[in-house]
């Protein structure tokens, strides 16, 4: 089998399940508690901590341990703004038509609970945003600016410093889903100028069910979650110091070799790109060709159905995706190709395919590629058939 949905989950390190493993057995202190025991797990979270810090370019105190990167997005998006409408009466949030499910929700939350007025700026047909359509946007209640480092369906890249410079210059918060970005794309927050950054460990090779928002300590942040004062009274409950410290691993690793392994693997997609739309005459990719993330290849194949091409690749040992993991089983069109204007008929024929940073190598997109180009004549042979 040939895996290339490495978008919607990698497989652990080896280094992140060694680094853990001990604090699932033998040092399984609670870091709350004031005994050698729990001063251990305490020790183990602060490094952890650090080290996540360091590879956000954020101080140690900024980090706060979540259960994955939805919970990370929920956290900053309500928490933010809860805060600034407590403290300024700010009832606006700007983000943009697609993002993920757990940006939206959240933003509709604020809308149908607490009132809030939403901007969603709008997007070209590669998924950009321009900075212009933000400087209008910004009003004087805006409490926060929420959007994707990097779409986790069409692999398109923000510009996120120019988005900073903009949202700082008005003092608004801009919170940026890095949870694709990690492994491929520079977190560093001083360098995009950025207040907060959601991550997930699993998508780095560490396991499901951990994440991190790192938010600059100047912002104010209500929590969501109350009752221990964990995480400096910002998400309470007893931390995952295991999970923690395999977060801390992957990720210091994955930017350990990030400049060359997304070089490497760019190359990779960039040939596969143009082996399916030389061999697959409905082809067409999806997303911005130049500023995508160097994993991601996206496409529609116009005559056919997604979900077929999809069986007809697992059955030739290939197992990719139609878009977000997050969405799966849904008969919807994806939100996030009709923002960028594809019909709905035509983005129900969506597939996307994502490398691993550790794994791909040419044989592999090769054989995907040619795989592909049967897949899909198969699958309009089956839609011909039916009709």
């Amino acid at each position: 089998m040939l895996y290339l949905d490495n978008a919607a989950t990698t497989p652990v390190r080896r280094e992140a399940l060694d680094a853990m493993l001990p604090y699932v057995t033998t040092e399984f202190g609670n870091p709350s508690s004031h005994h050698t025991v729990g001063e251990r797990a305490a020790e183990a979270l602060a490094t952890a901590r650090a080290a996540v810090g360091r590879a956000l370019g954020m101080r140690q105190s900024d980090v706060v341990f979540t259960s994955g990167g939805t919970e990370a997005n929920n956290l900053a998006v309500k928490g933010i703004a809860i805060a600034a409408r407590l403290a300024r009466d700010a009832r606006h949030v700007i983000t943009t038509p697609i993002e993920h499910e757990s940006i939206l929700e959240s933003v509709d939350y604020l809308r149908r609970v607490h009132g809030f007025a939403v901007t969603q700026l709008p997007v070209d047909a590669f998924g950009r945003v321009d900075p212009a359509d933000l400087q209008a946007a910004l009003r004087d209640d805006t409490a926060l600016v929420t959007l994707g480092y990097a779409n986790n369906e069409i692999g398109t890249i923000q510009d996120v410093s120019a988005l900073a410079a903009i949202a700082r210059g008005r003092r608004v918060p801009i919170h940026i889903d890095a949870v694709q970005a990690a492994g491929w794309l520079d977190l560093s927050a001083a360098d995009l100028g950025v207040d907060a950054i959601s991550i997930a460990g699993h998508k780095v090779g560490a396991p499901a069910g951990t994440g991190v928002l790192a938010v600059r300590g100047r912002v104010p942040l209500e929590p969501l979650m109350h009752g221990g004062g964990q995480e400096r009274g910002r998400r309470s409950g007893t931390e995952n110091v295991a999970g923690a410290v395999a977060l801390a691993t992957a990720l210091t690793l994955a930017e350990t070799e990030r400049a060359d392994a997304s070089a490497r693997v760019a190359a990779l997609r960039d040939g596969f790109i143009a082996r399916v739309l030389d061999t697959v005459p409905t082809a067409r990719l999806t997303g911005d060709p130049a500023h995508r993330l160097p994993g991601t290849a996206s496409f529609t194949f116009a005559g056919t159905s997604g979900e077929a091409v999809l069986l007809e690749l697992e059955r030739r040992g290939i197992v990719s995706s139609s878009g977000s993991a997050c969405a799966a089983g849904s008969d919807e069109p994806s939100h996030v190709l009709l923002a960028v204007g594809i019909p709905a008929e035509v983005a129900q024929t969506s597939v996307r395919f994502t490398f691993s940073a550790r794994r791909t190598d040419s044989l592999e997109t090769i054989a995907a590629a040619h795989t592909l180009a049967d897949a899909v004549a198969a699958s309009v042979s089956a839609v011909q058939s039916a009709a």
